[in-house]
């Protein structure tokens, strides 16, 4: 099913992986979707950071889950590295295998040694083509706190509510009160853009977590880093872990009680603390 119509069902809940580079990986993701099948998300997604290699991992695991029939897939694609032809290319592969939701991402630049060869500068660019391409139904991210080469938030919620108005929804960076969803979806209101906004989870699940996220462009609340070294203190890495859970699953419950449109969890191809939240918000494990 298209993303957009089961936004329109009612309160989604999801779940993101990456594709797998090794017979480790694949065997730890294996067991993940194994483990988050009972669930029965709404849809899944799988990143793609760019490369011809990483490029067919992504569509492999993309279009293998969506024959198995079990769950709709989304794909992410990047501007970073990739002509008008070879984007294009794929969105007419994804096509012919049935999947018809994307994420439209700008990508990390500084990673990859082909971003000079870009001919995408901007995340809406790749929301027109596949426009052109077909009728898929396309997400875009948001990130509450403004994307971190955004030189104001003025500009900031701008960009993405022009992008996000050529867009069918969006799926925000992971954040940490439920104050930042509100003030995004309220900013974009402002510029009369109304569309889904489906908020992003990821649970600290450890002290050097913390560094991780700031480098990711989420800062962790001073408040939360606090009560994770508390628990530290009391309980070690289990109890910073189990802490981390927590929080995590009262801002879930926080935004469900303002109205978000759905819930989705990145789980680094993990599933312990997705099913430990979700069994606290939905009494299911």
């Amino acid at each position: 099913m298209r993303v957009d119509d089961l936004l329109a069902a009612g309160p989604t809940r999801s779940f993101e992986f990456f594709p797998p580079s090794s017979d480790g990986e694949t065997a730890v993701l294996t067991a993940t979707l194994a483990d988050l099948e009972g669930l029965a998300p709404s849809f899944v997604s799988v990143t793609y950071r760019g490369g011809e290699a990483s490029r067919q991992r992504t569509f492999d695991l993309v279009t293998s889950i969506e024959r198995s029939g079990h769950v709709s897939a989304m794909a992410h694609l990047i501007c970073v590295g990739h002509s008008r032809g070879e984007m294009r290319d794929l969105l007419e592969r994804y096509l012919a295998a049935g999947v018809v939701n994307v994420m439209a991402l700008g990508g990390d630049a500084t990673a990859d040694p082909r971003a000079d060869a870009s001919q995408f500068a901007f995340a809406s660019e790749l929301v027109e083509l596949a426009r052109e391409v077909g009728p898929f139904c396309v997400g875009v991210g948001a990130h509450p706190d403004t994307h971190p080469r955004s030189p104001d938030r003025a500009s900031d919620r701008r960009h993405l509510a022009n992008k996000l108005l050529l867009a069918d929804f969006a799926l925000t960076q992971f954040f940490f009160e439920v104050t930042q969803w509100v003030q995004l979806v309220d900013e974009l209101a402002d510029l009369n853009v109304h569309k889904p906004v489906v908020p992003g989870i990821m649970p600290v699940t450890s002290l050097s977590g913390v560094a991780r996220m700031a480098q990711m462009g989420a800062a962790v609340p001073p408040q939360l880093v606090e009560r994770l070294r508390a628990a530290d203190l009391r309980d070690g890495p289990a109890g910073v872990r189990r802490e981390g859970v927590a929080a995590a699953t009262e801002l879930c419950r926080e935004l469900l009680e303002v109205g978000v449109p759905g819930l989705h969890f990145y789980t680094l191809n993990r599933s312990t603390a997705t099913r430990e939240i979700h069994a606290a918000l939905f009494g299911e494990s």
